[in-house]
């Protein structure tokens, strides 16, 4: 079995990212939420958004079921206030609930949080996560370490009064967070080729350089994208651990954190495999999404990331086995649950 932990739903019908457009537009006009409710988008429009597209490519590449959340760069965390984002967040989880529904065999949801840029993540971050978890059965969640989209204005992950309320809800419902930034509004910094790498990166220094993990041993983080900068400066990191007095690395973070393998060309996925443990490893493509060229070598997507692995020597066939689907059935707890599973039973 393939299980890819980093999907998005980034095939939605036009109509859903022109509401946000819009909502966006209201909000700074007014200051208010629009009154315009969101668009309604039919089963047959589902469907075919999926059926068409991530659930083809799927069946090409013999992936067996995704994990699934709304698309990354449509957060749009830096632009709206609480109510606008909790709007807009609540329509896109909704729409990612509605494919898994319609699509049970081969995704599993995982939800957008309503945060704003400069402020807590509070009671009505804490509400969403809780109806998406207890209510549509959702199995983890999509934690942006920088709302303000590229500018960095909101305290680091370490700051207990920001940012621990939100892990306590994290472990109380026993799920793991994926670290996903979303557009940027800073033009230095391009979203998908250079915000998504820093926020992986800067999120796993702060890791490396916090007490998060002693203070909750039991979370769990999935930074995506092959880590960012991690794996290739493994050796920066580890000896800044060192010189900092934080410890040995690999004591120190990964009994917490995983990383995926949304890496897109061979060496690149070689080098995270031998750097980092196989146990820490999560088969991952994010199709469709980022990349969408062929690589003219190879005549394959860039982010066909099952023939990296496929192609590895560096790691056994056994070790492949948990990349694969082993380490995320340990890591998303509550996959358990999910019908793909319980027809096994």
């Amino acid at each position: 079995m393939i299980i890819d932990c980093h999907g998005h739903f980034t095939t939605t019908p036009p109509r859903v990212m022109e509401y946000r457009a819009r909502q966006v537009e209201a909000l700074k006009k007014t200051g208010k939420n629009t009154d315009e409710a969101p668009p309604h988008i039919s089963d047959e429009e589902i469907f075919a958004a999926i059926n068409d597209n991530q659930l083809k490519v799927m069946k090409e590449r013999g992936i067996d079921l995704t994990v699934f959340s709304p698309r990354a760069l449509g957060m749009d965390h830096h632009f709206g206030d609480e109510q606008t984002n909790l709007t807009w967040a609540v329509y896109c989880n909704d729409l990612v609930h509605r494919a898994c529904v319609m699509f049970p065999d081969h995704f599993a949801g995982v939800c957008q949080l309503p945060q704003v840029a400069g402020s807590k993540p509070g009671q009505v971050v804490f509400d969403e996560l809780k109806r998406c978890i207890e209510d549509l059965g959702f199995i983890g969640a999509n934690l942006n370490p920088d709302p303000s989209g590229g500018n960095w204005t909101d305290p680091p992950l370490w700051d207990k009064d920001w940012w621990y309320p939100l892990y306590e809800q994290f472990v109380h419902h026993d799920i793991p967070v994926m670290i996903h930034v979303s557009g940027s509004c800073n033009p230095h910094f391009n979203a998908v080729a250079t915000h998504y790498i820093n926020g992986d990166t800067t999120a796993f220094v702060q890791f490396m350089m916090s007490d998060i993990f002693k203070d909750f041993p039991s979370l769990k983080f999935i930074v995506p994208h092959g880590g960012g900068a991690a794996p290739y400066h493994w050796g920066r990191y580890q000896g800044m651990a060192i010189d900092m007095n934080y410890g040995d690395l690999n004591q120190k973070v990964m009994k917490n954190l995983y990383f995926d393998t949304c890496v897109y060309h061979q060496p690149g996925i070689d080098l995270l495999l031998k750097v980092i443990p196989s146990a820490n490893i999560l088969f991952a493509s994010e199709t469709i999404g980022a990349v969408r060229a062929i690589d003219p070598k190879t005549g394959r997507n860039f982010d066909d990331t099952h023939e990296y692995i496929k192609a590895t020597q560096v790691v056994s066939d056994e070790e492949k086995a948990k990349i694969y689907s082993t380490n995320a059935l340990g890591v998303y707890k509550r996959l358990g649950n999910h019908p793909k599973f319980n027809q096994t039973k």
